[in-house]
Formats: C-alpha cells, sequence, structure tokens
C-alpha cells in the first residue's frame, strides 16, 4: 500500500495544503495521505506557533469527510523537536502493513536536506515527492546527490499545484481583520473565529 505523509505546523492549515495533497494522492496512486502536524518542529523553534491542540482541530475539520485523508499525531504526541528520520522510522514499525511512503515536502524543503537530520537514512526508507513553491525553483538534484548518493534515484517531481497560499499572509490577514474566504476550509475558518485566534 501506498501512503502519502504530509507534515507542516499547519499554523494554520490551508486550501494549499489540501490541494497538495489531493495532487500527489492522484498522481502516485496514493491510498492515503497522512497529515501530521508538528509537536516542536525544530526549524522553527525560534518562531512562536499556536498551541498542537488548536491546530490539530484545525487539521482535522480540514479532512472531514475526505477518507483518503487522515490525522496522525505521533509527532505531537512525541516530546522534544520533531525530526522527520524518527517520524518516518516509526511509522514505518506503526502501520498494520508493509506500505511504501511518499513524504510530501515542497521545492524549498528539498533544497535544505542535506541540513536535516539523517537524510541518507531518510532515504532509505521512503521516496519523496517534491512539490513546487512560489519563489523556490526546481532543485538541483544533481548537486544534491554530492551530498546524498542515492537521493535521485528516490525524488519525485511533481510539477503541481503551484498555490500561491501561505499561513504567514493568513495569519496577518486574520489579524487585520480581513477575509480569509477560499484560503482555508468553511470550518477552519469558523473555527479560526470562534476561538479568536491569530488576533494581535
Amino acid at each position: 500500500m501506498k501512503i502519502g505523509i504530509l507534515g507542516g505546523t499547519f499554523d494554520p492549515i490551508h486550501n494549499g495544503h489540501l490541494a497538495i495533497a489531493e495532487e500527489a494522492r492522484t498522481h502516485l496512486g496514493l491510498a492515503e495521505v497522512l497529515f501530521l502536524p508538528a509537536g516542536q518542529p525544530w526549524m522553527k523553534s525560534d518562531k512562536p506557533i499556536l498551541p498542537a491542540v488548536y491546530r490539530v482541530q484545525m487539521v482535522h475539520l480540514a479532512i472531514a469527510g475526505r477518507p483518503c485523508f487522515k490525522l496522525s499525531t505521533v509527532e505531537i504526541e512525541h516530546n522534544g523537536p520533531s525530526y522527520s528520520v524518527d517520524t518516518i522510522a516509526q511509522l514505518k514499525t506503526e502501520l498494520a502493513e508493509p506500505s511504501e511512503l511518499f513524504l510530501i515536502m515542497g521545492w524549498d524543503s528539498l533544497l535544505q536536506l542535506p541540513y536535516w537530520r539523517e537524510p541518507s537514512r531518510l532515504i532509505k526508507m521512503c521516496f519523496l515527492a517534491a512539490v513546487p513553491r512560489p519563489g523556490s525553483p526546481r532543485p538541483d538534484l544533481k548537486a544534491l546527490e554530492a551530498g546524498i548518493p542515492g537521493l535521485s534515484e528516490r525524488v519525485i517531481f511533481l510539477d503541481k499545484p503551484d498555490i500561491d497560499i501561505s499561513a504567514t499572509d493568513i495569519r496577518n490577514r486574520v489579524a487585520q481583520g480581513l477575509s480569509i474566504r477560499y484560503l482555508v476550509p468553511r470550518a477552519v475558518e469558523r473555527y479560526i473565529k470562534e476561538n479568536a485566534l491569530y488576533l494581535k
């Protein structure tokens, strides 16, 4: 069984995340896509993020009614910083049946892969599905291969979707009292309003 893994802070989850998950699901023939809200993302340790309880609930609301999309809280339940290599290793031991895992990431994240924890071990456990990110060039696999041998055989490039939606922009719009309609699912929009999230 092929399973996609889409991790992120999801602060908040938005329609761009859903479009990426759906494109990966259909393009790669995935049985399901797991959404993994980060607990303490090591690359954002210097930035304030919303408590996990809110971010998890927004993911839950965003994927409700989509049986191919599932919520996993393995990183939320983990103490300390979250590292993809540890998460993938844990998922491989917990999944009910042997599965091919596809870690879905932006082109910008792929460019940063040499700085991740144990990237060579990571690519032995899963494939990488790289999706466009506005403003990020398509990574040069030959250059990355020099530091991570075998990488080019484990990366699958997706050319779509190229959607320019930013969680930072959404937070700023909420703080300014501007509409976020069509940027996030309606249920997430209501939840943000009802809980007075992202207000200054």
